[in-house]
C-alpha cells in the first residue's frame, strides 16, 4: 500500500498531491484547471473587461457603430450604386431622390457613393495614423520612462518641440513639403499626422512607466538578471498600455477630422478622390444657394458619427480598464 505524502513535506511537488493514489484510489484531476490555468485566467480577465464595458450603454452603441462603419467600408465596392468618380454634368447638384439617395455634386457625381468611398479613406488614414503614432510614442515613452536621467531629458525635450507646433498648421507645412503637387495620394497626409500625433502617446507611456518601474515585480525581474528590454516588453508594457490604448481610439477620430480639415483647405488627397473634407469644401462654395445644403450636410454628419463612435468606444475602454473599477 502506498503511503500518501505528507502535505507538510516540501520534498513532494504539489502535482503529486493530485495524482498519487491514496488507499488504492485515483484522485480525479481537472485537466483544464491544472494544464491551462493561464488561459482560464486570461479568459476570465477578458470576460470581466467585457462585463464592465457593456455597462456603458453609449460605449456599446459606439462599438456597434464602429463595426457597422468597418463592414460598410469593406463592402463599399459592392453596395455603391454608381462609380464615385463618374461625372454627369446634366445631373449636377440634384437634390436627394430615389435615383440618387443623397443627391449629386457640382460635377454630377453620386454623393452616396462618394460618402462610402470617403469612409474607406477616412478609416484607412485613421487606423494607420493611430498605429504609426503608437509605434513611435510607445517606444519613445518607454525608453524615457525606464532609463530616465539623460535619456528622459533628451527625449522629452524632443517631444516638447513637436508639441510646440500647432497641429493643423504643422500638418499643412509637412504635407505641402512632401507633396506640393497633390499627386502622391494619402501617404503624405498619414506621414504628417503621425509626425505630429505621437507626442501625447509618448507622454502617457512615460508617465505609466515612471509609476511602475520601481514595482516589486520589476525589482524581482532585475534581481534574476532580466535585461532591460525584457523587463520593458514583458513586464512594463502590458501593465502600462491601458491608458495608451484608450487614447489610441480617440486619436482615430482626431485623424479623421484632421484629414478632412486638410482637404477642406485644399491640401492632401487629389481633387478627384472622394473625400469628406473636399465634399464639404465643395458644398460651402454653394453656401446660400437654395436647396444645396445637402452638399455639405451629409459629409459633415458622416464625420460627426465616425468621430463620436470612436470617442464612445474610447470612453468605454477607459471605464472597463480602470483598475479602480475592478
Amino acid at each position: 500500500m502506498t503511503t500518501p505524502p505528507d502535505p507538510a513535506d516540501l520534498r513532494f511537488p504539489a502535482e503529486s498531491m493530485l495524482t498519487e493514489p491514496v488507499m488504492g484510489e485515483q484522485i480525479p484531476v481537472d485537466d483544464e484547471v491544472t494544464a491551462r490555468p493561464g488561459k482560464r485566467r486570461s479568459n476570465s480577465q477578458f470576460r470581466d473587461i467585457w462585463l464592465r464595458y457593456r455597462r456603458n450603454k453609449l460605449a456599446v452603441v459606439g462599438l456597434v457603430v464602429v463595426i457597422l462603419l468597418i463592414v460598410t467600408a469593406l463592402l463599399a465596392p459592392f453596395i455603391t450604386p454608381y462609380d464615385p468618380r463618374e461625372q454627369n454634368l446634366l445631373n449636377a447638384i440634384e437634390p436627394p431622390s430615389a435615383e440618387h439617395w443623397f443627391g449629386t455634386d457640382v460635377l454630377g457625381r453620386d454623393l452616396f457613393s462618394m460618402l462610402l468611398y470617403g469612409l474607406q479613406l477616412a478609416l484607412l488614414v485613421g487606423v494607420l495614423t493611430m498605429l504609426g503614432s503608437l509605434l513611435i510614442g510607445v517606444t519613445m515613452g518607454a525608453i524615457a520612462g525606464y532609463l530616465g536621467r539623460a535619456w528622459d531629458g533628451v527625449l522629452m525635450r524632443i517631444t516638447d518641440i513637436f508639441l510646440a507646433f500647432p497641429y493643423l498648421i504643422g500638418a499643412l507645412v509637412i504635407v505641402r513639403s512632401l507633396d506640393p503637387g497633390r499627386t502622391k495620394g494619402v501617404g503624405p497626409v498619414i506621414v504628417a499626422l503621425v509626425i505630429l500625433g505621437w507626442t501625447t502617446t509618448a507622454r502617457l507611456m512615460r508617465g505609466q512607466v515612471l509609476a511602475l518601474r520601481e514595482s516589486e515585480y520589476v525589482e524581482a525581474a532585475r534581481s534574476i538578471g532580466a535585461s532591460s528590454t525584457r523587463i520593458v516588453v514583458r513586464h512594463l508594457l502590458p501593465n502600462a498600455i491601458a491608458p495608451v490604448l484608450v487614447y489610441a481610439f480617440t486619436s482615430i477620430g482626431v485623424a479623421v477630422v484632421a484629414m478632412a480639415s486638410l482637404s477642406f483647405l485644399g491640401v492632401g488627397v487629389s481633387i478627384d478622390t472622394p473625400e469628406w473634407g473636399q465634399m464639404i469644401s465643395q458644398g460651402f462654395r454653394n453656401f446660400g444657394v437654395p436647396n444645396t445644403s445637402f452638399l455639405w450636410v451629409f459629409p459633415s454628419i458622416a464625420i460627426i458619427i465616425t468621430t463620436l463612435a470612436f470617442a464612445f468606444v474610447s470612453d468605454g475602454l477607459r471605464d472597463s480598464l480602470d483598475p479602480k473599477l475592478r
